[in-house]
């Protein structure tokens, strides 16, 4: 696998890392969307100009990935797919020897899972095609269902940002995917903000649990809410396509939360980023294409927000292209994945991890 890089930005940020953190080694755990190899997992140095370290094989029969999580804690990497059938499966990866400790169906269905910070639980949406109108807590060391929490059907990306409490939203069309969802994870009491303007897609919230950026469809641009007073305003792209964008996809915060990038629809080949400095004002600031020239499906960060990976469409062999987060200059590609996060070594041990979800770190 080849990896194209700006040496110059490389290198720059390879001494200012071995500066800043001697001993830790920052890497990428990528799980691999293109045909001929879903399912494993790529790991990537990130200060070495994301030269690829190993290729991790996993389990059989991975049709579709559908997100990732894990635990600094318990050193275990969790992977939710679909196999054959429309099967929910979800796998348990022990990041200190690559071997499998559980590989699980989950009825009825599975999507982009989150996990409790102390690493025992996994929140998992039961799929945003699924009619049944809950979410499974999951336990993480067994991978059995100890509970279910009723709110919507379709549910699709569930998120527990660094304050907490866990949040999800649906694909309803009911109009109950107008709105996003906050469960509070000792009682799981259910509450939600909103209407939006319509259903919502991807989203990330802040370090503080403050604010939250979402995707709509039909627009092109975003909703912020104020998680506080549920206040919700509107940020509309100054130029953007004639035709209706569907749902852009894809959204998160910088981890300084200076800025929010957005990847497009599936055949807008660009990223757009807005100044977040009035949260609830966001000023348009910069667009830029891809190389691909073709659509995107997801973004995220390191957790120390030196980098930005730009995901290209579901299930596309086309590769994750890496973005220099502080000069927005493209500056390599890995391999296609949109499941993806940053896990962090010192002495052979997990001490960090990051999130699949681009959440605000401030």
């Amino acid at each position: 696998m080849k990896i194209f890089v700006t040496a110059c930005a490389l290198l720059g940020f390879a001494v200012q890392s071995a500066v800043a953190e001697e001993g830790v080694q920052r890497t990428l755990y990528a799980v691999n969307q293109a045909e001929k190899e879903r399912g494993s997992i790529s790991v990537y140095d990130i200060n070495a100009g994301h030269r690829l370290i190993k290729t991790i094989p996993t389990v059989p029969g991975v049709r579709n990935v559908r997100g990732v999580a894990a635990s600094a804690v318990t050193g275990r990497l969790y992977v939710a797919y679909l196999a054959t059938g429309e099967t929910g499966m979800i796998y348990c990866l022990n990041l200190a020897d690559d071997s499998i400790v559980w590989n699980k169906r989950v009825e009825p269905g599975v999507d982009r899972l989150a996990i409790h910070p102390n690493g025992k639980l996994l929140y998992v949406p039961t799929g945003e095609e699924r009619s049944e109108d809950h979410i499974n807590i999951v336990d993480a060391g067994t991978g059995e269902i100890v509970r279910k929490v009723h709110f919507s059907k379709r549910s699709h990306d569930t998120q527990f940002p660094l304050s907490g409490p866990l949040f999800q939203e649906t694909k309803a069309e009911d109009g109950s995917g107008s709105y996003l969802y906050r469960i509070d994870p000792a009682s799981y009491a259910v509450s939600r903000i909103g209407p939006y303007a319509g259903i919502l897609g991807p989203y990330a919230i802040d370090s503080a649990s403050r604010y939250v950026v979402n995707d709509v469809t039909g627009l092109w641009g975003m909703q912020v809410a104020d998680l506080k007073t549920g206040r919700i305003v509107t940020a509309e792209l100054p130029e953007r396509p004639r035709e209706s964008p569907g749902l852009m996809h894809g959204i998160g915060w910088t981890p300084d939360q200076s800025e929010v990038w957005q990847s497009s629809n599936w055949q807008d080949p660009h990223v757009y980023v807005w100044d977040m400095r009035e949260p609830m004002a966001p000023v348009f600031k910069q667009a830029w294409a891809l190389r691909s020239g073709r659509g995107s499906h997801w973004l995220t960060f390191t957790i120390r927000g030196d980098y930005g990976y730009v995901a290209p469409n579901k299930g596309s062999d086309d590769g994750t292209e890496i973005f220099d987060a502080r000069t927005h200059a493209s500056v390599g590609m890995i391999g296609s994945s949109e499941d993806m996060l940053e896990i962090d070594f010192e002495s052979g041990k997990v001490v960090r991890v990051g999130d699949q979800y681009g959440i605000g770190r401030k």
